[in-house]
């Protein structure tokens, strides 16, 4: 008895590691080919934005290495003529804690005008994000930026979501952490490939903003 139990918990033990790796491997393959440089991203045609997702801020008013490289790809790509829009997304649920109004300061810093920024105070998660860019900012092509480990699922997500969507990773250096946000990743995957299948609501939804309009409409403060 305990002999067949031990073979059966083996047996289950592979098939999950298959079934990990094998969803893994499917939602890399689906993003690489929408994997783009800054030179090829200028080039695409009918960009509604960039969509720029929060990662971390410091002090209230100072972004995180791994946020601020994410924040100066998306302004180059501003810049190259990508998309005349920004969408910054992040969290913004605590009053002590706001991601986005310092990611559109930082862009402004960098001379983008505060009509061209956009940010979505509810980007709790990169499900919320991509399904509130759809749904409450009307996006219906973008770039987004972020780093290449995490670019292969918002890249999948927002597919999934009806989302015409390409990415270009922000600069890659090594992220005190990253290790572990890697085996994150990986579970992360998994959770959204399933995710992505049932298509719930974000977690906080709201009226429309359209994306096409005047930024300074998401102005807080």
């Amino acid at each position: 008895m305990i002999k067949k139990l031990i073979v059966l918990i083996v047996i289950i033990i592979m098939i999950s590691g298959v079934a990990i790796a094998g969803i893994n491997v499917y939602i890399i393959q689906k993003g690489t080919s929408k994997i783009l440089t800054k030179e090829q991203a200028s080039r695409m045609k009918d960009i509604d934005c960039i969509l720029v997702l929060g990662a971390g801020v410091r002090n209230q008013n100072t972004p995180s290495p791994m946020l601020n490289d994410r924040l100066m790809k998306a302004i180059e790509l501003y810049n190259n003529g990508t998309s005349d829009k920004l969408l910054m997304s992040g969290d913004h649920q605590r009053e002590d804690y706001d991601e986005v109004n310092v990611m559109k300061y930082v862009a402004m810093e960098y001379g983008v005008e505060s009509s061209k920024i956009f940010m979505d105070h509810a980007g709790l998660s990169t499900y919320d994000s991509m399904y509130r860019a759809k749904e409450i900012f009307g996006v219906e092509k973008m770039v987004i930026v972020t780093q290449k480990y995490h670019l292969y699922r918002a890249i999948y997500i927002a597919n999934q979501l009806g989302i015409d969507a390409y990415g270009v990773p922000a600069e890659e250096i090594h992220y005190a952490g990253q290790e572990s946000r890697n085996a994150r990743e990986v579970l992360a995957r998994i959770k959204d490939f399933f995710v992505t299948v049932i298509k719930p609501d974000a977690s906080i939804m709201g009226e429309v903003i359209p994306i096409s309009g005047d930024g300074n409409i998401t102005n807080d403060k």
